[in-house]
């Protein structure tokens, strides 16, 4: 069995993993629709989805591991990491539920990569701002795509605006996570590397407000719960998913996309 490895936690460094992570996890999630979606048409659009979101993760922990210093490369950090070592907001990780709960969580997070996509591309590491300039190109048809679904779902029958709305009630809980701001952030920001996930916030919501509306959905109340896997510090969900990425690596060390 392949051992963990030990990372390399600078500032820089955990910066850059909280969004590879992040895109990683999601794109596993997504990928669990393969063969699965509603319609064939749903299945091809959530796997090339899942597959734009593990380029853009496979990018970023490749420069990950340039920033460590360690030679980590993109397999050994995807797959080789404890729990604890994954910097992923916590809503990506969430099991993927039904439709309804995958396109909102798709509509949240497709806009936060969005944003976060745009004031990256002005990053002062030239490598960050050209992997943000490409996937911000997929990020706006992820982001349009899911708003379509919310809007038909919402706006739909009184099965489906059930789900939509337990759906957006249950991921609104893990709002708070992708625009707190500590210390990582502050310093990411101060050398130029990327935004503060607080300023994204207001345009965030600028954006999905209005597709609420149109979906005919009120927007849930805020909640003291605060989720932390950016932090590290993940749900019960967050284990069995790595049992299952790692098992091959693990098991069979040396392997690559």
């Amino acid at each position: 069995m392949q051992a963990s490895i030990q990372l390399e936690r600078s500032p820089a460094v955990q910066y850059v993993l909280r969004l590879g992570d992040t895109c990683l996890i999601l794109g596993q999630r997504l990928g669990e629709w393969c063969g699965h979606a509603p319609v064939l048409e749903e299945d091809i659009a959530l796997a090339n989805m899942a597959l734009d979101l593990i380029g853009q993760s496979r990018a970023l922990l490749t420069h990950a591991g340039q920033l460590g210093g360690q030679g980590f490369d993109e397999d050994r950090l995807a797959f080789l990491r404890e729990e604890r070592d994954y910097f992923n907001l916590t809503l990506a990780e969430l099991p993927r539920g039904d439709f309804a709960f995958t396109v909102v969580r798709n509509l949240m997070l497709s806009t936060w990569l969005k944003l976060m996509w745009q004031r990256m591309a002005d990053s002062s590491d030239a490598e960050l701002a050209a992997i943000a300039g490409k996937a911000l190109k997929e990020a706006r048809y992820h982001q349009q795509h899911a708003a379509d679904w919310v809007v038909r779902l919402g706006d739909g029958t009184e099965e489906s605006r059930r789900r939509t709305e337990a759906a957006l009630s249950q991921a609104w809980l893990y709002l708070p996570e992708m625009f707190e701001t500590d210390a990582v952030d502050d310093a990411a920001y101060a050398s130029g590397l990327g935004p503060q996930p607080s300023l994204l916030q207001a345009d965030w919501l600028a954006e999905v407000k209005p597709v609420l509306e149109e979906a005919g959905l009120a927007l849930p109340k805020d909640s003291a719960f605060r989720s932390t896997g950016k932090r590290g510090v993940h749900t019960e969900h967050m284990g069995y998913m790595l049992a299952e990425m790692q098992h091959l690596q693990r098991s069979y060390p040396g392997g690559v996309w």
